[in-house]
């Protein structure tokens, strides 16, 4: 299949329904506006945030129907949806009765980027996976901005697309993470290189299967131009990249914590080595930096940086601005984010773990652990992460709703590790959980947060959860902290 360009788009005239405000539904709707289409938001939630961007959007001259999500207005020849809204929505249901086409955000944004003479349209490098999808995208806008490129980390890290392919300046090139959401409703999009990180449950309420969750991701490599990135580890994610339909030449590049095979990225003797943009791939590689230009050199995290290497090599970057960028690179907080360290003791934050896929990598990533534990589970089941993890674990602290969850599981698979189960749901329980695991921690242990769980039962999200454990560790140590801070 060739890439090629989107199909013209005039809307002028048109009829579009947006589904959702927020940060995608609003610059959603102005864009819309600003093509000449005639604009209804529909947004099943009334409150005071909603009503304000609701009068924003009502003097521009878009109409707004706040409480009723449900009900495609008359007349609809599109409607745009922000992520989250689920396939199975009545106001999609009523669409596809009327035959009136659903795309989302992203799939507008590269419409709109296609259909821009006035300038040219940058090449998109998309990120895609349950986990590790924020830190490689902006490990991946790092390196490029190190090669001198003009660039931006955008899509589902929080930076709105209709910014960025409308406003100035012009790009040279763009890092995009991609959720499954987005993807789901953007069948046109074509990628110059792409990656899926791994795959594990999530969402599954949303996209009803595992299997719809894994093809919806799998739209990232779908018309990609030069590399469909995979990890090895993972047969999944290279099952999606057999099943593409790309442009000839598009090749496969895998990336592994082992030593690499001929067009793979890997690790030799502490070495970020590419064997796949070289010339002689079957007798040499290509060194780009070391394990510890990696921060933090967690073995997920290197995985992430070989990942984000892949996508700038695959865009023709010098290996000298892959080191330089991974080593400018600074992880968001509440991901495996070292808090503080005293006696003896190391204080991680990774309240961003909100599944078992990502609480594994975590839990992998250190010898001896106290681990902070629990929340809201999604459905989630423990055994698999109690089972890899068992022999890490000095003791568990547990929190939250589904805390019980966790604690059968380990009853069942390392009843030798101790297990302290916190019963008070307040916010308050994440001091109580760091005083805990201080008594239980030993010279040489990390206490790490990697709850394995969403923090709404307790918590307004991760962060606030994270900024808690590190307020509580800061003032647990304070006046004895080696290094208190986030790096």
């Amino acid at each position: 299949m060739t890439a090629g360009a989107a199909p013209a788009l005039d809307l002028a005239g048109k009829h579009v329904t947006v589904a959702g405000l927020g940060v995608s539904g609003v610059p959603a709707a102005k864009a819309l506006h600003a093509l000449g289409a005639r604009v209804t938001v529909v947004n099943g939630v009334a409150g005071e945030r909603q009503r304000a961007e609701a009068a924003e959007l009502e003097a521009l001259g878009v109409a707004v129907r706040l409480g009723d999500g449900d009900t495609l207005p008359d007349g609809t020849d599109l409607v745009v949806t922000t992520p989250g809204w689920k396939p199975s929505s009545p106001l999609f249901t009523a669409a596809a009765q009327a035959g009136v086409e659903v795309w989302g955000d992203v799939e507008l944004a590269w419409r709109l980027r296609e259909s821009r003479p006035d300038r040219k349209a940058a090449p998109w490098l998309a990120v895609t996976g349950t986990n590790g999808k924020t830190t490689t995208t902006r490990m991946l806008a790092a390196i490029l901005t190190a090669a001198g490129l003009r660039t931006a980390a955008v899509g589902n890290i929080g930076v709105s697309l209709f910014d960025v392919v409308l406003g100035e300046p012009e790009y040279d090139v763009l890092a995009v993470e991609l959720s499954s959401y987005q993807l789901h409703w953007a069948p046109s999009i074509r990628p110059h290189s792409a990656a899926v990180l791994n795959l594990a449950p999530d969402h599954l309420d949303w996209h009803g299967s595992m299997a719809a969750y894994a093809a919806d991701k799998g739209r990232i490599f779908q018309g990609n131009q030069v590399a469909c990135v995979y990890n090895t580890a993972d047969p999944e994610t290279e099952r999606l990249v057999r099943e593409a339909d790309v442009e000839e030449g598009c090749r496969a590049i895998g990336f592994t914590l082992e030593a690499p095979r001929p067009s793979e990225f890997g690790v030799v003797d502490g070495i970020l080595v590419d064997r796949a943009f070289v010339e002689d791939r079957r007798n040499s590689a290509q060194e780009l930096a070391e394990t510890a230009d990696v921060n933090p050199p967690a073995p997920h995290n290197i995985a992430n940086a070989l990942a984000a290497a892949a996508l700038a090599r695959a865009y023709g970057v010098e290996p000298a601005a892959v080191r330089e960028g991974l080593r400018a690179f600074r992880p968001d907080a509440h991901r495996i984010a070292e808090v503080a360290a005293f006696d003896g003791v190391t204080w991680v934050d990774d309240s961003k773990a909100t599944n078992t896929h990502a609480a594994e990598a975590s839990l992998a990533a250190y010898p001896s652990i106290v681990w902070i534990a629990g929340g809201l589970a999604k459905g989630a089941e423990f055994d698999d992460l109690v089972v890899k993890s068992a022999d890490r674990l000095r003791a568990a602290v547990l929190i939250g709703a589904d805390r019980a969850l966790i604690r059968e599981a380990l009853a069942r698979h390392a009843p030798q590790v101790p297990v302290v189960e916190l019963g008070r749901t307040d916010t308050g329980a994440m001091a109580a959980a760091v005083a805990v695991a201080r008594d239980r921690a030993e010279p040489g242990d990390t206490v790490l947060l990697a709850p394995a769980c969403a923090s709404m039962d307790m918590f307004a999200n991760y962060n606030q959860r994270g900024d808690m454990f590190a307020d509580a560790v800061r003032s647990l140590g304070a006046g004895d902290s080696e290094e208190p801070g986030r790096p």
